[in-house]
């Protein structure tokens, strides 16, 4: 399996920017396909998720209306529509693939995720 996350760079605050994650390797039905991200000195949190086939989306509440997370099923891709962005919203941001049978509640737990891709930077200035 391979991720390979992009679309990252800087970005005045209030703007947007799109993170695309191209999946390779197999299918990814009943995947879950999460965002995470890791500010400086911080730990990696969970931005958003999706479920392969169902479509179903998750947010942490900081991104919650500003975020949109989608998949391209042609494409096997899966993207992060980030608008409003702000200068917290700095950090380094990463595609992950949790396997089928993860259940909905672990789906926003970094301990679900098998497969990392390698991160693209995000930085918002002020």
């Amino acid at each position: 399996v391979q991720l390979q996350a992009s679309g990252g760079g800087l970005v005045q605050a209030g703007g947007s920017l799109r993170l695309s994650c191209a999946a390779s390797g197999r299918t990814f039905r009943n995947y879950y396909m999460g965002w995470f991200r890791q500010a400086p000195g911080k730990e990696r949190e969970f931005v958003a998720t999706i479920n392969w086939s169902y479509g179903s989306t998750y947010y942490t509440g900081s991104v919650q209306g500003r975020f949109i997370i989608f998949r391209d099923n042609a494409k096997n891709t899966v993207f992060l529509q980030m608008n409003s962005l702000k200068p917290e919203d700095t950090a380094v941001y990463y595609c992950a693939a949790a396997p089928p049978g993860t259940i909905t509640s672990a789906s926003r737990s970094i301990k679900a995720y098998q497969y990392w891709g390698q991160g693209t930077l995000v930085t918002v200035s002020s």
